[in-house]
């Protein structure tokens, strides 16, 4: 079966009064103590599997899990607990997988598992341990009903402990929109952000530390779209690419343990969103307003933070090689704390907002009625297409503001074409993106070379030494105009695909 759930993150402040709301008369309390399994060489973690034995009450109960661990919805299997027995002791327990045939999981799960020489793979060992304290109860909504589990407790490797402290929202029956409703109303109540990563993939983090692996990065996916589609299918399954793309980086920003890639990625499916709002304005009226508003709102606030971290990168040590004097860059003064800025209840709810889109039957177009998406898209992409062709044209005559403005043009652009190329000829598609690609960094190269001269022009006064780094910097500039010109031209050539 599909479960279909979301996981809050419960701040301290906030613990007494959420545990408190769940625990009315009609709650139940449950300790969940649960073994995670996996192969040697992490089989299972690395095809989104997981698979575990959980004690609740006297019974343990298997369950195993497939699909993406951040979407609202996924697949589940539940074993009976009776059929695994109740009093067996945990050091002795191993899994049995044959309870899980005739399941989409478990037929995922054979083929995981199969060696390539056909013999049987290594054996399930445990890689991690749970003890949850649940606090569960029932809520009846309009749309449905709902379960609502506050859970506390660790999950443990060894001596190690990880604290859990969260909110599950699960749909028992009814629309998926009872869980959003739901949560929005708990959320608004209580300041709850969106943990997107599992108790098994904190879990499977946890278990390599020791190996001092890198926090996993979350990249953009690829895009799947039918020909046969009108408009609002398209729609959701661009936001739902999108939310793939950005909330698990947000997640990992919201647990105050990440790398800055995070908050670069996070940017980029900020971008690839609010491009997706801009290309449907005025075609469906799935889409609502604020949404836009929020994510501008957001964008710029994570912004102060990652520019200084791309100059600091990519720009500043350059110049002691040139023999510049090092000048460090003052303190960014107005940068917001990312962290803050992710647990922000307006970004949570325009999540929700979002999600919530995702979990309704498509609507496909008639047989044999024309690809509206796709001729509607075509005709928006040739209006955005023009402008940046037009700026293209006059680029010796533009100030930074409007070189700036370019920039942000041609991301634009090539997002929305990243969401149009799956109707379209894949060699067609590559064509026209290796003629932008260039574009786009040369004039990324220039923006943040603007940015380090503006910063330098600044300290001249205070650190004399600046001078150094300004001259350096403008030399820079004049060969990176030359560069996006040549980049413009260029690209004046390449033709649409669509």
């Amino acid at each position: 079966m599909n479960e279909i759930e979301l996981r809050f993150h419960v701040p301290a402040s906030a613990v007494c009064a959420v545990e408190k709301g769940v625990a009315t008369v009609t709650a139940q309390r449950t300790r969940l103590q649960a073994i995670h399994f996996d192969t040697p060489d992490r089989r299972l973690a690395k095809a989104g599997l997981a698979l575990r034995l959980r004690k609740e009450g006297r019974l343990w109960v298997q369950t195993l899990r497939a699909g993406d661990p951040h979407a609202m919805q996924r697949f589940e299997h539940n074993v009976a607990g009776q059929r695994l027995g109740a009093d067996v002791h945990a050091d002795s327990l191993q899994p049995d997988l044959a309870l899980h045939v005739g399941t989409n999981g478990g037929a995922l799960l054979a083929r995981v598992l199969q060696a390539e020489d056909g013999e049987p793979a290594a054996a399930l060992t445990a890689s991690f341990r749970t003890d949850i304290q649940r606090c569960h109860r029932l809520v009846r909504t309009a749309k449905g009903s709902v379960e609502l589990a506050f859970d506390a407790g660790f999950i443990i490797v060894g001596a190690r402990r990880l604290p859990v402290c969260e909110l599950e929202i699960e749909l028992l029956r009814g629309s998926p929109d009872a869980v959003t409703t739901v949560a929005s109303r708990w959320v608004a109540r209580h300041g709850l952000w969106l943990e997107v990563r599992s108790k098994a993939e904190r879990g499977e983090r946890l278990a390599q530390d020791a190996a001092n692996q890198r926090l996993p990065l979350h990249k953009a996916s690829a895009l799947h779209l039918a020909r046969s589609e009108g408009i609002d299918s398209p729609f959701r399954a661009v936001v739902a690419n999108g939310l793939a793309h950005a909330l698990p980086n947000a997640s990992e920003i919201a647990s105050g343990v990440y790398a800055e890639e995070h908050l670069h990625q996070l940017r980029v499916a900020l971008r690839r969103l609010r491009t997706a709002l801009q290309l449907f304005k005025g075609w469906t009226e799935l889409l609502q307003p604020g949404w836009s508003d929020t994510l501008a709102e957001t964008f710029p606030q994570l912004g102060a933070t990652r520019d200084r971290d791309a100059l600091a990168a990519a720009v500043v040590p350059d110049l002691p090689d040139a023999g510049a004097p090092w000048v460090a860059l003052p303190p960014a003064e107005t940068a917001l704390d990312p962290v803050a800025v992710v647990h922000a209840n307006a970004l949570t709810q325009t999540w929700l907002e979002l999600l919530a889109l995702g979990q309704h039957d498509p609507i496909q177009t008639a047989r044999g009625e024309p690809a509206v998406f796709q001729a509607k898209a075509g005709e928006r992409l040739d209006v955005w297409l023009h402008q940046v062709r037009g700026d293209a044209r006059r680029f010796g005559r533009l100030d930074d503001s409007a070189r700036h403005r370019l920039r942000k043009r041609v991301k634009r652009l090539r997002y929305a074409a990243e969401f149009l190329a799956p109707l379209h000829e894949p060699k067609s598609v590559a064509h026209f993106m290796k003629g932008l690609a260039p574009v786009q960094d040369s004039l990324g190269h220039l923006n943040d070379v603007n940015v380090a001269l503006t910063l330098y022009r600044s300290m001249v006064e205070q650190a004399p030494a600046a001078w150094f780094a300004v001259g350096r910097l403008s030399a820079r500039r004049e060969a990176l105009l030359t560069e996006c010109a040549a980049a413009l031209k260029t690209f004046r050539r390449f033709k649409p695909f669509w």
